[in-house]
């Protein structure tokens, strides 16, 4: 790995955990369920969907993907924090809430993916391929 895109990772992924502290320091729960962590696995989704376009469209170097989609989506969600929720709510019998947390987190950032997308293919180049 060069110097720069050690960096560029480095720098990516400290502003994804900033950006992520940020957004789930003050818990945000619908029941028993976290909505911090729903939204930044579904904000960081819906930049890599963007990004993913952006990426191809521009034909980027590669030091780009490791500072946005490694680096910083890599920073900004969090699979561990999902998964360690989803158990507290297996541990705690809430099983409707876990199938819940489940769809919502893995359902909504796959629709984020094609969401981010299909947004910046318009923007890009007026209509979807």
């Amino acid at each position: 790995m060069k110097m720069i895109e050690l960096a560029l990772l480095a720098a990516g992924g400290v502003l994804g955990v900033f950006l992520r502290y940020g957004i789930t320091k003050s818990p945000l729960l619908l029941g028993a369920l976290s909505v911090n962590v729903l939204m930044v696995n579904v904000i960081g989704s819906f930049i890599l969907g963007a990004f993913a376009v952006l990426s191809q469209q521009w034909n980027l170097d590669q030091k780009y993907a490791m500072f946005v989609a490694i680096g910083f989506c890599g920073g900004l969600t969090t699979m561990s924090s999902f998964a360690l929720e989803t158990a507290n709510l297996a541990d705690n019998k809430q099983y409707l809430l876990m199938a819940a947390n489940i769809l919502t987190n893995v359902g909504l950032s796959i629709g984020a993916i094609f969401g981010g997308r299909a947004i910046t293919s318009v923007i890009l180049e007026g209509g979807l391929k």
